[in-house]
């Protein structure tokens, strides 16, 4: 492929919207616009990853820092959309809203105390009845409440009140949900800020299902909480499951956080902004590759000082090829033996970029450096006229003279 035919177009200094290190190369390589659209050289890029992709051992040739599980691979990067959990001990990595972890132990073999009902004023979030009662979150019981989407069933949620509840894993176990009304809250036999499932209107009711009661798995273990009593300014003291009320589901459905103990090795989980990679099904190749995605991770992981330092096979191009045009006219012809070698190189099934402008030296090694192809080819009069070609890997500091007619086969060593 030719420079001009790409029509590729760099950049000096980094674009003042950069959000990362790596976009800011991208764009100024040429892969992509300042609104992060794929250029011709990008399109070329993601499908050569696309086509990668392909290789069951894919993610392993990236050479990224990558964070995976059964069917989902994780890039860490500030400005990532997806917040995950893993654990550094045990590369337990999980979406944060599913990530399972070890819940701290109940209060299971305390005596049942009676319930009593007690008056709570203006005590219609945990910490308020908390303070109020002089006791820790972990010793109440905290209301959800929501409406199934797909039959109009009122759905009531028990966590404990130290705990926050993930959507994801509720609607992982009900389906899809929406927050409840106020006329559906009141027409359930609750109090929004004072409910629990005891004494709720379970029978069907006009225009609502049955109550689906669900609860976290922490719940029976944990004895005499205080629950709201479906009374304005009222609460219960000493509630218990199993004695007072039951439940259809019993499930994990508390969201980790940054500390908790890994479900696997109990040692502190960490919590990261990501981007996925790609997604997986069990015991089979990628389903889906998110080439964008793993573009930017490759810039954001290999870079220096001066540009992309792609490593093969995750540059679109192998080579690099660029010539050098002589001073006069009776200079030796560069561009002919480039384009001789380009054509050498294309042969051998070896992907070339064939830097085809007539441009100072400098601008050339800058545009290369910039653009990160792993292996730098050229051909300059006073190398040629001595039969040799200049061979650079883009990682290292110097150059190499290689005989011009054994350049493929010396190409060919390195990449393999």
């Amino acid at each position: 492929m030719k420079y001009r035919d790409l029509q590729i177009q760099t950049q000096r200094e980094a674009p003042n919207n950069a959000r990362t290190e790596g976009f800011a190369f991208l764009v100024r390589a040429g892969y992509l616009t300042r609104e992060n659209i794929a250029t011709q050289l990008g399109e070329t890029a993601l499908k050569h990853l696309r086509d990668l992709s392909n290789d069951n051992n894919f993610f392993d040739r990236l050479s990224l820092p990558i964070m995976s599980n059964d069917h989902e691979t994780f890039f860490p990067i500030a400005s990532g959309n997806v917040e995950v959990a893993h654990c550094p001990s045990c590369k337990y990595t999980e979406r944060l809203e599913l990530a399972r972890f070890a819940k701290p132990v109940g209060t299971d073999g305390h005596p049942l105390l009676p319930i009593e009902k007690i008056s709570t004023p203006d005590c219609n979030t945990i910490e308020a009845l908390a303070n109020l009662l002089n006791i820790p979150k972990e010793k109440t019981a905290k209301a959800l409440m929501y409406t199934r989407i797909s039959d109009n069933k009122f759905i009531f949620v028990v966590v404990r009140g130290d705990m926050q509840a993930s959507e994801a894993k509720l609607k992982a176990q009900v389906g899809d949900i929406r927050a409840a009304t106020a006329d559906e809250i009141a027409r359930a036999g609750a109090a929004a800020g004072y409910a629990s499932p005891i004494g709720l209107a379970l029978s069907n009711v006009e225009g609502l299902k049955e109550v689906l009661i669900v609860v976290d798995d922490l719940i029976p273990q944990s004895q005499n909480l205080v629950a709201g009593a479906n009374e304005a300014g009222y609460h219960l003291k000493n509630t218990n499951y199993g004695r007072d009320y039951s439940a259809e589901i019993i499930a994990d459905l508390i969201q980790a956080k940054e500390g908790d103990a890994c479900i696997n090795c109990r040692n502190p989980l960490a919590t990261l902004s990501t981007i996925v990679l790609g997604e997986h099904q069990r015991g089979e190749a990628m389903l889906r590759p998110y080439v964008e995605h793993i573009l930017l991770a490759l810039a954001e992981t290999h870079h220096d000082a001066k540009g992309l330092t792609l490593p093969h096979p995750t540059a679109p191009f192998d080579v690099y090829l660029m010539h050098v045009p002589g001073r006069d006219a009776h200079s030796a012809d560069t561009r002919a033996k480039a384009e001789e070698i380009c054509t050498s190189l294309q042969s051998a099934n070896i992907s070339v970029l064939f830097d085809d402008r007539d441009e100072r030296a400098g601008v050339k090694f800058n545009d290369a450096d910039l653009i990160g192809c792993s292996i730098r080819l050229t051909v300059g009069e006073k190398g040629l006229k001595e039969g040799m070609v200049e061979l650079k890997l883009r990682k290292e500091k110097e150059n190499q003279l290689v005989p011009a007619d054994n350049v493929i086969e010396k190409v060919r060593l390195i990449l393999n």
